[in-house]
């Protein structure tokens, strides 16, 4: 056998192993677990916009260090796809997820409030007040 009858062969066997890729088990178009954010800057506070479906208020964690803001939560997901009465397909996920990023300037901890409305959890994260950095002079 030639190298280009190989080559050949292996040709024939991409599309099935592409069409194998393609059919993996998914939960849309977000992979399990996954935490997406929007921060918006105020005068005064910083406010988050973090998606977390699957989780219930008291699986999620807030922590504030600083101006790092940490999220996490244990996440469950099932969905069910039925063809009259018999159950086709049936995928379940559960585990834990979570997120951290830094912020320009450090967070009042103090006057953190947090809600969690239809799987999104809504953050208002005031700025400390006074100077948050400092310039040392060289001497």
């Amino acid at each position: 056998m030639s190298s280009l009858a190989r080559l050949d062969s292996f040709e024939q066997m991409l599309p099935e192993m592409l069409r194998r890729f393609k059919t993996s088990v998914r939960f849309g178009d977000e992979a399990p677990g996954e935490i997406r954010i929007d921060v918006t800057e105020k005068d005064k506070a910083y406010e988050v916009r973090a998606e977390v479906p699957g989780a219930k208020k008291e699986d999620i964690r807030v922590q504030v260090d600083g101006n790092f803001i940490s999220i996490s939560a244990e996440v469950h997901k099932d969905r069910q796809q039925k063809s009259g009465d018999r159950v086709v397909l049936t995928e379940t996920y559960s585990g834990s997820a979570s997120r951290g990023f830094s912020l320009p300037h450090e967070i009042d901890a103090r006057g953190v409030l947090a809600k969690l409305e239809d799987g999104v959890l809504k953050l208002t994260l005031p700025k400390r007040e006074g100077q948050s950095s400092q310039t040392i002079k060289v001497q």
